[in-house]
Order: C-alpha cells, then structure tokens, then sequence
C-alpha cells in the first residue's frame, strides 16, 4: 500500500485535499472509516494528546492496522497538536505515520529548535511531520456563542514560515490565516486567502494544512484547497453530530442500557458528516 506522502503529493498535485478526522473511541471511528470505504477515499484519523491519551497510543495504532487491514484503503494516523518531545517520540516508536508538533506559542527561535528535533527523530523512522506558525486558538470541543476576532499577531506571518521550512525541514505546514478550533454559531471564520497565497509563493514544496476546519463555508475550503491545502483537520463538527445524536437516542428511549442498540445512530451521524467532508476535499475515489 502506498504511504501517507505518497497521497499528500498527489492531492497537492491534483488540487484535493485529504481529510484529518480525530477520534477518541471505537464507535467514532467506525463512522469514519465507514465513510471512507464507502466512497474510497484515503483518510487521516487524528488523535490529539488528550484523545490518545484516553484511547491510548498502541490502542490507536492497532485500530487503525485493523481497519486498513479490513478494508484494503489507504488509512493513516497523525499525533495532533503533540506540545511534548517525549510524548511525540513514543508516538513515532509506536507506529503513527506521523507527528504535528505544536510549538506555535513558542518564539520563532524556539519553535524551529524544537521542531528540528522531533523532524530529527521522526526521518529515522520514516514518519512524516507536520509544523505550526501562527496560534490557532480555542477548543475544538465547544461551540462559542461569541464571534470571534483574531490577533493579526496570531496569524502566520509568511516571512516567519519561509523561515521555519528551511531551518527545520518538516513536511508540513499548519497554518493560522483566519481558522479556528470549535465551531461559532455568531458566524463562520473569513479564511485570509491572500496570506496564503504568500505563503505558498514562498513554500512551494512543503505540504499546507488547515486546522480548525469545522464550521468554514464550503466556498472558502475549496478556494483554500486551488491555493495549496492539501489537508484539512475535521473534529469538532464530528463531536457535535456524535454528541447531539446520542443524547437524542438516550431521552428517546432513556431506559435503554445497551450500547450497541443507542450508539448506531450516534455512528452514522459521524459518518454523513465525514461523507460531506471527503466529497468537499475531492478525495472520493482517489485511492
């Protein structure tokens, strides 16, 4: 089977993107990779520190070689938002395919220093990596009531990532123009598409991600994708789907104590949303 670099080349070549889909249990994930096999698409399963942490890391890594197994498509898994080298090694040792390391609160010499050492570690197991400048704020697990109005310091400035490629050499970028994790109901984040063009002007090989991409106008994401996104991370809006199913099949029937007879439609909420989100991204078929 081919690699995860192997598919981000071709979606930056091709103009799609591939989709980060974050789980912290079993039923989540069977919503999602059902979704992928029904219009296969490769797939990213996303798990941030504290989602593996509960889940746990070998726990993570076997379900995802169980369901590639399973259904013979390309499904790789990415540590999101690691802040701790050790934490990050031990996912690299376990067998993610790769590692986000969020240094992005950190000054720019410091971020590219710590950085240079998780892309280190990470080569000599041939996992990828993924970068962060610019603060990409909030919680992916609410929905704000508040509309939100970035710092123009918090977005990725396009000198500062010209910068940070070199001297790291990671493959990829997240960048914050715009984006957010959580979902507004007051409105949908204004992605700055010009700061991306700059950026993309300037780092012409590396791959460019796009995090907190729940709750952006479809419009935007494709624009974003023509431009170079060539992954987008997906979490929040699958909790809300999750979350909000399952209460409503509990107050249906509250006195149901089985799992597997409350947790399939909380599944198959899970699913549509990823299936809305693979034909946006245009990786449907692309296997």
């Amino acid at each position: 089977m081919k690699n995860l670099q192997y598919y981000l080349k071709k979606a930056q070549k091709e103009k799609w993107a591939i989709g980060q889909f974050n789980f912290s249990d079993l039923s989540q994930l069977e919503g999602i990779i059902e979704a992928a096999k029904k219009l296969k698409s490769p797939i990213i399963l996303g798990t941030s520190e504290g989602e593996s942490r509960f889940l746990g890391l070998k726990q993570a890594v076997a379900l995802k070689e169980a369901y590639q197994s399973e259904i013979g498509l390309p499904v790789f898994l990415n540590l999101d938002h690691g802040k701790s080298f050790e934490y990050l090694r031990k996912a690299i040792g376990i067998g993610y395919d790769m590692v986000h390391f969020d240094g992005s609160r950190l000054p720019l010499k410091d971020n590219i220093a710590e950085t240079k050492e998780v892309v280190r570690c990470a080569k000599k197991a041939g996992v990828l990596t993924e970068g962060e400048v610019g603060v990409i704020g909030t919680d992916a697990s609410k929905l704000y009531e508040g509309k939100f109005i970035l710092k123009p310091e918090d977005l990725t400035n396009p000198k500062e990532s010209e910068q940070y490629i070199k001297e790291t050499g990671v493959d990829g970028l997240a960048v914050s123009i715009g984006n957010f994790h959580g979902v507004s109901i007051k409105g949908n984040p204004k992605l700055d598409t010009e700061r991306l063009k700059q950026i993309r002007k300037l780092i012409k090989e590396s791959f460019l991600v796009l995090h907190g991409g729940s709750g952006i106008k479809k419009q935007d994401i494709k624009k974003a994708i023509k431009l170079g996104i060539v992954k987008i991370n997906i979490n929040t809006e699958l909790r809300l789907a999750y979350t909000k199913t399952l209460k409503k099949a509990l107050q249906i029937n509250p006195k149901e104590t089985t799992p597997y007879k409350y947790l399939p439609s909380a599944i198959r909420a899970v699913q549509k949303v990823v299936e809305e989100k693979i034909l946006l991204f245009g990786s449907k078929n692309k296997i």
